[in-house]
């Protein structure tokens, strides 16, 4: 099935490659006929361009010196011809959709061995895995984020602090852009959202992970009863293929993981297990690159110890930032 998906996006990326070009060569056309001159510069850079290769092999120096030169001097009168006629720079490139791979999918990694883009990464763990959990992020962004919806009251009594919903909100979405902005900063903290249903805890994890993947970032997004009982499976091979290792592997190594409803999954030791696993790989870096983690839970954290380990709640509670939500319900208000 993985193979399937990746095959069937494969195509898909081949299909926008062949777009791109298609519309570059239109583009080409008409450009070409409205200023013929830049055509003439083309065909010339490119008869220079040979000429210079066959230089190079021949090791003849001063030729290269005066072709390199003669190059230039085109490249100056064709930059002229764009500015003074407002042409874009880049109207003669590719228009691909990722810049990174150019729409093929892999890149030469550190070590010039190829390996999948980032972009492909993404839409692999979104067909597989994310399916409706980040569809909304077109409308659940910080664009769309209304402070007014948030009381302004300060009641101590109702809400057990000092300051109103709104300003705590406001606190709340200031600590998650310094999450964005130092998502690579290994001292920046992960995030744990806690707080009753309905206060905007699943829209500020989706505007999170709409800003991350803008940056090129991949983000997978569970909740907590799927991810663990998907983890179990893939565990005892329940499916019965050859990519039973993929789930958990991306799971470990994915740069955001969103965790979402922790406390409502029915737990065993197993699940225990394995959720401290997932806590300590992904904080101890043991991936090779930081990777971070937020959480979401109507739990509190007197609850969180109480119903998982020790071990578990110290993690949470020395690498996490807890951010609590508190307020009115936001599905009741338009």
């Amino acid at each position: 099935m993985a193979n399937e998906v990746l095959d069937s996006l494969l195509k898909e990326y081949e299909q926008k490659r062949m777009k791109s070009e298609l519309n570059l060569e239109k583009r080409k056309e008409k450009l070409y006929l409205e200023y013929p001159e830049l055509q003439d510069i083309e065909d010339e850079l490119n008869s220079y361009a040979i000429k210079t290769a066959k230089n190079i092999l021949l090791n003849s120096s001063s030729n290269i010196e005066l072709l390199n030169k003669k190059i230039e001097e085109l490249r100056e009168k064709k930059k002229k011809i764009f500015l003074t006629n407002n042409i874009p720079e880049d109207f003669l490139s590719p228009s691909y959709e990722c810049k990174i791979c150019n729409d093929t999918g892999y890149v030469l990694g550190k070590d010039y061995r190829s390996q999948m883009c980032n972009c492909l990464k993404q839409r692999l763990l979104n067909v597989s895995y994310n399916k409706s959990n980040i569809s909304s992020l077109d409308k659940q962004n910080f664009s769309n984020f209304n402070i007014n919806i948030f009381s302004d009251e300060v009641n101590p009594a109702k809400y057990n602090v000092n300051i109103s919903p709104r300003k705590n909100i406001l606190n709340i979405k200031n600590k998650c852009i310094e999450f964005i902005n130092n998502f690579e900063n290994p001292n920046c903290k992960n995030l744990l959202f806690t707080g009753n249903t309905g206060l905007g805890k699943t829209f500020m994890s989706n505007c999170i992970a709409y800003e991350l993947l803008k940056k090129g970032y991949s983000v997978l997004y569970q909740t907590a009863p799927v991810l663990f009982e998907t983890i179990i499976d893939n565990k005892f091979n329940k499916y019965k293929n050859s990519q039973q290792d993929l789930f958990y592997k991306n799971v470990l190594d994915v740069d955001l993981l969103i965790i979402d409803d922790l406390g409502t999954e029915f737990l065993n030791g197993m699940k225990l297990s394995e959720f401290f696993t997932i806590l300590n790989t992904r904080l101890l870096n043991l991936n090779s690159k930081v990777t971070k983690t937020i959480i979401s839970t109507n739990l509190n954290i007197e609850q969180l110890f109480k119903n998982y380990e020790e071990r578990i709640g110290s993690r949470i509670a020395g690498n996490y930032d807890i951010l609590y939500f508190f307020g009115d319900d936001l599905r009741f208000k338009h």
